[in-house]
């Protein structure tokens, strides 16, 4: 049993909706479900008010949570090897696999990252998601940080809101670049294909910064951080650009450059997922206040891609 308190704004962005739908986007750690009996109990107050769930919000309403939060997350814990390159009382530092689905969701009951953490720290059960504040996804390697304690939980939720926690990917795109930039895109769902995301004017605010690492003939390895964490920011952005992420199977094609060597042609032709990592995570420890930076190379088949297309480079 533990209590949470918490107040926020709601963005101008959200005005028109619902009030239970709006909260659900400003507060994703818990279900509309939840948000919405804890609206009706009274458990969280507009401007200091009672409102009810179908209320349409305007922007810019004070928002308070103030509940005891008893109920415990139920999918079931199973024993998985995590590789944890950063762990004390209060957070952890995963890095994830290739393939490995982050949250339990529809055709992915169990065998996610969710289901080994709670194996992991059987105590993660009484934190929402399991301490889970941010995600990567399924085909994308690379670093996450775990909340072990609800201090931990809000101060980190805090640190993304407020774009104090810096995420670097390793990418590599079709094309070659002259340069690095920035990329100021909204993004939102796509009315269609609903598993995509697309750039729109009237999407959320997206922006991500990128610099060129190497060059090769018909590509180009980057580096990119992310100012915002929208879903497929990275892979949208660049396709955007038709700069498509080699591998992309939602947002790009195989593409197999004229005069390539074989080798390359065989690697790109097997390269089956996005090319990217979470490489680089900065953060603030939520007790100490002390930087927490840690770094990883990428996953084995980027660094035989990289390989590739240095080998290609040199090739008459």
């Amino acid at each position: 049993m533990t209590n949470y308190s918490r107040q926020k704004i709601i963005p101008e962005e959200l005005s028109g909706n619902r009030l239970d739908l709006a909260l659900a986007k400003i507060f994703p750690e818990f279900s509309r479900s939840r948000i919405k009996s804890w609206i009706l109990d009274g458990s969280i107050l507009i401007k200091g008010e009672k409102f009810r769930p179908r209320d349409i919000v305007n922007g810019g309403e004070d928002v308070s949570i103030q509940v005891i939060y008893t109920e415990k997350i139920t999918n079931e814990p199973e024993p998985m090897i995590l590789d944890i390159e950063y762990e004390d009382e209060e957070i952890a530092v995963i890095n994830k696999p290739v393939g490995l689905v982050v949250h339990p969701g529809a055709g992915n009951f169990n065998g996610t990252l969710m289901n080994g953490l709670l194996h992991q720290w059987p105590k993660l059960s009484e934190l929402p998601r399991a301490g889970i504040v941010h995600r990567l996804d399924k085909d994308t390697s690379g670093l996450m940080v775990i909340a072990k304690t609800l201090i931990a939980h809000n101060s980190l939720v805090r640190q993304l809101e407020s774009r104090e926690v810096t995420r670097q990917y390793d990418a590599v795109c079709n094309g070659v670049l002259t340069g690095g930039g920035t990329i100021n895109e909204n993004i939102k769902r796509h009315p269609v294909h609903r598993k995509k995301m697309m750039v729109r004017d009237d999407g959320k605010e997206a922006i991500t910064h990128y610099r060129v690492e190497k060059r090769f003939k018909a590509h180009t390895h980057i580096k990119v951080n992310l100012e915002t964490g929208r879903t497929h920011q990275i892979r949208v952005h660049f396709a955007f650009r038709r700069r498509t992420l080699v591998g992309d199977p939602l947002y790009g094609r195989l593409m197999i450059p004229s005069g390539c060597s074989l080798g390359l042609k065989e690697v790109l032709s097997s390269f089956k997922r996005q090319a990217l990592c979470a490489s680089r995570l900065e953060l603030i420890h939520p007790l100490s206040g002390q930087n927490i930076t840690l770094e990883i190379e990428p996953a084995t088949d980027f660094k035989n891609l990289l390989n590739a297309m240095t080998l290609d480079l040199t090739a008459e």
